[in-house]
């Protein structure tokens, strides 16, 4: 018989106690887990998660990574320069130089941490940056290619900058526009280009793109002098002379040495002054003075065409206050050319070619000005210039006879007696044939002329535009109105002599 090994309760108790202690063992980790990661490897992990968010081109993903990582080990110049190259896809050039350059600072021979210096300068605009990194890496690594674009770009964009100079002096700024966008290509973030774009855009009158670059330059940097005179120069080229001076103040106030802000400062408030002094003078009566003032304005600056074309509209109505319509009408195709939809000066030549007696031209503007702005009184005014236009290509016997309109019946038969003698076939019986051709035509002319003013319903029906002529003139004999106008009013003996 087997002996048989019995435990006892104490022991059944401590076996328990240990087959449960055995277990316990089991769960709990191991050593590798239970040490927590040092700040290093937790960084290199943050990077390689980064390379793969920039590989995969979630580049704001990676950014944060980067981040992280240099939070842990800010002493890594990989760390910095990994972040560099990922703020420069997201064309951030400016923290992209700061990581590459502080990348530099803490290893001097990190090659690739120049290369990124170079391509964030030559975006820039910083051609010497450029240069200088280019120069650096050369210097490291003499057999280097990777900065050969960036050295050739720089070199261009040297070129460009001494063209864009030579035509801003000499105020080609349509030159300039065509060379600077070919100079942003190189360098789309340099500031300083695009705000003499701005510049150069506001002097051609396209205000609305340069206030555009200006705003958008401003967002990025709201205490831009450049950027706030570029914005108080396209306010001063659409006349809002106030606002302007207050931009050009605050651009002084940021860069007291601005001299281009003290320079429109200076000319906007002359341009205020002499606007006012011209109006308050105009208004006062005293239009040669004001026709003075109005002149020197137009001096101050030829570019600024909305401020020009109303002084030149404001002279050409002082030039009609002093009758002198032909330099009021040349002052109105002035503004016309600075500015095709100037409603009110269109509207003022035509009147002055009205009054000039050129209807064709009246009756053309006022065609033109409908055309702009359908209202009843140009459409009158335009029935009125067509209906004088018709009037204009008829006979003037006024003119003929060389009577006023309001001429009353004394001087129109004087002004018959004259002209018929001047005229009369008879005393030109010596001449050769064209000069009595010529004066027997002006003879009966001057007789139509007073047979239709000296009846008064004729004259009535005359002077209202209608055709009479070729109804009640068609068989009119100047002779006969010769002979019974002399018997009228000298007798049935009376007689004339002309002195040849």
């Amino acid at each position: 018989m087997e002996n048989v090994i019995e435990i006892s309760d104490s022991e059944r108790e401590e076996t328990s106690s240990a087959s449960e202690m055995e277990v316990d063992l089991q769960e709990v980790p191991d050593a590798e887990q239970i040490v927590p990661k040092d700040a290093a490897t937790i960084a290199e992990e943050k990077k390689k998660l980064g390379n793969d968010q920039y590989k995969a081109q979630n580049y704001q993903n990676a950014l944060k990574l980067y981040s992280d990582a240099i939070s842990l080990c800010p002493d890594s110049a990989a760390y910095y320069g990994n972040r560099a190259a990922c703020y420069m896809m997201l064309l951030n050039y400016n923290s992209a130089l700061n990581d590459a350059r502080h990348a530099i600072r803490l290893d001097p021979n990190f090659e690739k941490a120049y290369v990124r210096v170079a391509k964030c300068c030559l975006a820039l605009g910083d051609i010497i940056g450029t240069e200088q990194a280019v120069k650096t890496v050369a210097e490291l690594e003499p057999q280097s290619t990777a900065l050969n674009t960036e050295q050739q770009a720089a070199q261009k964009l040297r070129q460009l900058e001494t063209t864009i100079q030579t035509n801003y002096d000499s105020q080609a700024y349509r030159n300039v526009v065509f060379y600077l966008d070919s100079a942003l290509k190189i360098a789309p973030a340099c500031l300083r280009y695009r705000l003499l774009k701005a510049e150069c855009l506001a002097y051609l009158g396209r205000c609305d793109e340069a206030l555009d670059i200006a705003v958008g330059v401003m967002k990025l940097d709201s205490t831009s002098a450049d950027a706030i005179y570029v914005r108080g120069l396209c306010l001063y080229y659409t006349d809002n002379l106030d606002k302007g001076i207050l931009h050009f103040e605050r651009a002084l106030q940021l860069d007291p040495d601005h001299h281009k802000s003290k320079k429109m400062r200076s000319k906007c408030k002359q341009l205020k002054e002499m606007k006012e002094n011209g109006n308050m003078l105009f208004k006062s009566g005293r239009y040669r003075e004001a026709h003075v003032i109005y002149t020197d304005a137009l001096k101050i600056d030829e570019h600024n065409k909305d401020i020009n074309s109303k002084l030149l509209y404001n002279r050409a109505l002082v030039n009609t206050r002093i009758s002198a319509l032909r330099e009021a009408v040349a002052d109105c195709n002035r503004v016309l050319e600075l500015n095709a939809q100037y409603l009110k000066a269109l509207l003022l030549r035509a009147r002055c070619h009205n009054d000039l007696e050129k209807f064709e031209e009246a009756v053309a503007d006022y065609e033109t000005a409908l055309q702009l702005e359908k209202t009843p009184e140009i459409k009158r005014l335009l029935r009125d210039a067509k209906f004088a236009l018709k009037k204009s290509k008829r006979k003037d016997y006024y003119k003929i006879l060389g009577i006023a309109r309001n001429a009353n019946e004394d001087e129109i038969k004087k002004a018959y007696r004259k002209k018929a003698l001047v005229h009369h076939p008879d005393r030109h019986a010596g001449s050769s044939l064209e000069v009595r051709q010529d004066e027997e035509i002006k003879f009966k002319e001057v007789g139509e002329a007073y047979a239709i003013l000296s009846d008064a319903r004729k004259k009535a029906r005359y002077d209202s535009g209608q055709d009479i002529e070729e109804q009640e003139q068609a068989d009119f004999d100047p002779n006969q109105m010769f002979r019974s106008f002399f018997q009228f009013s000298g007798g049935r003996n009376a007689s004339f002599n002309f002195e040849y």
